[in-house]
């Protein structure tokens, strides 16, 4: 299979931010061991939006180290995204970005006891399927 043209590739990349669900998400506090779980995401064009319990080791490590990496989709077709982390308590969100987490996601953190949100801010986005594609794999969304 032939690399895809860059323009494909940022727009499967955007489809792939707009209709998954799930993402792995890695953490790690300063000088502490990495930390991988799966988590729901939204994605409202520019960030990514998560959510947990406050006392996972993902949010703790979050919180102390506001840094993340996350793939989503399978290996042969995969997204990962670098990015820093804005910590949000529920009531900092706005209703209408809380009902789309929750809409997309299927569950509604706001109603849950100590959770946060983190916006994750993508720093670098690298998207490819196969070492054909692994020159030109960062890309710019």
């Amino acid at each position: 299979m032939a690399p895809r043209p860059h323009d494909e590739r940022v727009a499967d990349t955007l489809r792939r931010l707009r209709e998954d669900v799930d993402a792995w998400v890695a953490t790690a506090a300063p000088g502490g061991s990495p930390y991988l779980v799966p988590l729901s995401f939204l994605w409202d064009g520019e960030t990514l939006l998560l959510s947990t319990a406050a006392r996972t080791p993902t949010a703790r490590n979050l919180v102390a180290a506001p840094e993340v990496r996350i793939g989503v989709g399978p290996t042969r077709d995969v997204v990962l995204i670098h990015g820093s982390v804005t910590v949000l308590r529920p009531d900092e969100l706005s209703a209408a970005e809380g009902d789309a987490f929750a809409e997309k996601t299927g569950f509604d953190p706001r109603t849950l006891r100590d959770y946060l949100y983190f916006r994750v801010r993508p720093l670098r986005v690298q998207a490819w399927r196969e070492v054909d594609e692994l020159p030109g794999r960062d890309i710019v969304i």
